[in-house]
């Protein structure tokens, strides 16, 4: 097999990998999630910071799934450049339970991310979620904008 080959495979592994994942994602289930990435795994976001390690990263994705028990993520595109991934997608949900001290308000939020991952060994070793996490805060209501001035 020639390195272009080689490429072309990796590639399919790794696409194949982000959409069970995301399948994954989408039945909210933290563990199950979790085991996606590496035991040392790391997880940047500007909701939760950095998390390190498979353990902080469950326990990431198990508040973020108690707060918007209904999110869903709806998969635009992914360009994948072995060993990393793009991954562009929306995510709705609604504010259901406490979220960073704020009880439920029964908003809705409509959030454009990007994931950008490096893959090992068939796991997720790093993500960083990037997101307008103000835009977060603002449709929750925590922030209020200011009236554009005329």
């Amino acid at each position: 097999m020639d390195a272009t080959e080689t490429r072309t495979r990796d590639a399919a592994e790794i696409r194949t990998l982000v959409e069970r994942f995301l399948d994954t994602w989408q039945r909210k289930d933290a563990s199950a999630a979790a085991q996606f990435h590496t035991l040392d795994g790391v997880a940047e976001s500007p909701m939760y910071g950095t998390l390190n390690g498979r353990t902080a990263i469950e326990e990431g994705y198990r508040a973020f799934f108690t707060s918007f028990p209904d999110a869903t993520l709806q998969l635009e595109t992914m360009v994948v450049d072995p060993p990393h991934v793009a991954v562009f997608m929306t995510m709705t949900a609604t504010h259901v339970n406490e979220f960073f001290g704020l009880p439920g308000t029964g908003r809705r939020i409509d959030v454009r991310n990007c994931h950008l991952m490096r893959i090992e060994d068939g796991s997720i070793a790093h993500v960083r979620r990037i997101y307008d996490f103000t835009g977060i805060l603002l449709q929750v209501g925590v922030l209020r904008a200011k009236p554009a001035k005329p």
